[in-house]
């Protein structure tokens, strides 16, 4: 019976999806725009209105923009998330266009994967006229700023997209007063127009003597960030990125161009703070605070030992309960557990190891490269006094002028055109330190063989006791107790289905479901997760998911924005590349 039930149901869906009538408009569709109607919206916009082909169609000699000559430049440059950023419809992951069109004439190329048409946007009053055009004849839209993006969010077939990488614009105020508010914010702030990436706002920043909570990788651009909520090698000093924001201005689901701040249009100002991105409008400026400069101590951290034994796990499990107190002492760190691995971090053999990347912004005369090199010495001692087997550790300290000095020449990471899904988990101080057998397995069981999963200090009292502007914001609430971002990513080559539902499968059910189980009570991070994610609601907003969701259905009642996972994307189904409702 139950077979039956949903043999009908899928039939439904199915039947729905090729009536049309119920799903957002694609160019087989009657309600699709005519050519006239698409040539009035290029007109509006001053002709910044593209139909790109797939930028992988140059290696594929059927298609009308098949070039040899550029082909090879195309092939190194899809490996790289700096060249993804400049094209208007590219993205890092090649699985969320379908794998539709490689950079390789061996393997099929068509344009499915990619929106139809984009809003090359260069002011907010261009995004406004796409969004508009959107609404009225019914068309799914996107939005893509960097193409940084881990959960497909930024790219879909039968779409229009609106394209913010030429919103250009960057300055910055010795003190802020938002519009609307009758009083002034104290200190350095960054306004920064949609399309700037972070390479440049550091950079920028530097030169000023200031410093930002940015982030890690210099392609990541503001808006998709910010909206996430965005750790930051900062975040454990200053709180995450969204919580330094002090106003934006924003295109509305019905078209509208508003400034948001904690004085007017309050609601939207609090849900684009970590409510997540293409949900509540686009954003195409930002303003946030911006810091005094300093030196920081930067300190790589290895604890290495041959694989196979089940007392590395015990000791990993001891360093990983220091992490608090790291925290304490003002350190974050980016580090990594690794089982059987070589080949990053100068490890030439299969080992099992804890590598990590400390970093200590020098804001008291105690912060020095001796308090640094103490400090994880120290837990690297205590951790591993009796243990069974032997392990080589090293601490090296390095200072740098400025954090702009570090980042320049460390950013990352910078890869892409691969297909991969991401699983995450934030842990907090009981997960870390309640139970250390529990988790020495939960991080055996979670960390794929030949792979590393990430352990990121970016949580702790700068995130805990952040006081962002308006007195809260919609970040996670499981952020406000964390301290520990843990990432695993599975891969699989193109085209290998059998491949890419087992590694789905070994991510949902055995690496993220070991940290779930270790922190039940806990959620993750929205910008670097499962795309499908069970109970995403919960496990991304929180206890602030009603509120996002009332607030979505009050700005954009007719879905004009959609993704997955998304704020309010439960009354619409992807079905055969169409967007329909259910």
């Amino acid at each position: 019976m139950l077979c039956t039930v949903l043999q009908l149901l899928g039939l439904t869906i199915t039947t729905l999806a090729h009536s049309h009538s119920q799903c957002k408009s694609t160019p087989e569709s009657h309600n699709w725009p005519s050519s006239h109607e698409w040539n009035r919206l290029n007109n509006s916009i001053s002709g910044r209105l593209l139909q790109p082909s797939p930028p992988g169609a140059v290696c594929h000699p059927s298609q009308p923009t098949y070039d040899p000559s550029l082909c090879p430049s195309v092939a190194v440059g899809w490996n790289t998330s700096n060249w993804q950023s400049d094209d208007p419809i590219s993205s890092m992951a090649n699985n969320f266009n379908n794998d539709s069109c490689l950079p390789d004439p061996n393997v099929p190329c068509s344009g499915e994967g990619y929106p139809v048409y984009v809003v090359n946007a260069t002011c907010a009053d261009d995004v406004k006229k796409g969004v508009d055009f959107a609404r009225r004849h019914n068309i799914r839209l996107v939005v893509k700023g960097t193409g940084h993006d881990y959960l497909g969010r930024s790219i879909a077939p039968n779409s229009l997209s609106i394209w913010t990488h030429h919103i250009s614009g960057l300055s910055f105020q010795d003190g802020f007063q938002p519009k609307g508010c009758k009083f002034s914010i104290d200190g350095a702030a960054v306004t920064a127009a949609a399309g700037t990436q972070m390479l440049e706002i550091d950079y920028e920043a530097h030169l000023k003597n200031l410093t930002i909570v940015g982030g890690g990788a210099g392609t990541v651009g503001v808006g998709g960030y910010l909206t996430g909520g965005g750790h930051s090698a900062f975040s454990s000093t200053y709180g995450l990125a969204a919580d330094q924001v002090l106003e934006m201005e924003i295109v509305t689901p019905g078209g509208e161009i508003l400034t948001i701040n904690e004085c007017q249009n309050t609601d939207l100002f609090w849900a684009t703070r970590g409510g997540g991105g293409s949900t509540f409008g686009v954003i195409t400026s930002v303003t946030f605070k911006a810091y005094p400069s300093m030196p920081i101590i930067t300190a790589t951290g290895l604890l290495v030992t041959s694989p196979g034994s089940d007392a590395f796990w015990d000791v990993f499990a001891k360093v990983l309960s220091r992490y608090p107190a790291w925290d304490d002492q003002g350190i974050m760190n980016y580090g990594f557990v690794a089982r059987n691995f070589s080949g990053q971090f100068g490890l030439t053999d299969a080992v099992d190891a804890y590598v990590a990347t400390f970093i200590m912004p020098v804001l008291h005369p105690e912060n020095t490269t001796d308090s640094i090199t103490a400090a994880i010495s120290n837990v690297f001692d205590e951790a591993t006094a009796g243990a069974p087997i032997e392990f080589q550790k090293a601490v090296l300290p390095q200072t740098y002028p400025d954090f702009w000095a570090w980042y320049n020449v460390s950013n990352g990471p910078l890869d892409a055109g691969y297909d991969q899904y991401l699983g995450s988990r934030l842990l907090d101080e009981n997960a870390l330190t309640h139970n250390l057998t529990a988790v020495a397995e939960a991080f055996r069981a979670a960390t794929p063989l030949g792979s590393i999963t990430s352990v990121f200090l970016v949580g702790g009292h700068g995130v805990i006791n952040a006081k962002p502007r308006g007195g809260s914001n919609a970040v996670n609430s499981a952020w406000r107790k964390a301290y520990v971002h843990s990432v695993i990513g599975v891969s699989w080559d193109p085209f290998d289905e059998a491949e890419k539902a087992k590694q789905t499968d070994l991510l949902n059910n055995v690496y993220i479901e070991a940290l779930r189980k270790l922190a039940p009570d806990m959620g993750a991070y929205v910008n670097e997760a499962y795309t499908y994610e069970p109970n995403f609601q919960q496990t991304f907003w929180g206890t602030n998911y009603p509120r996002l969701l009332e607030i979505k259905r009050k700005v954009d009642p007719h879905d004009v924005f959609w993704c997955h996972p998304c704020v309010g994307n439960e009354r619409w189904k992807e079905v055969d590349s169409m967007l329909c409702k259910v």
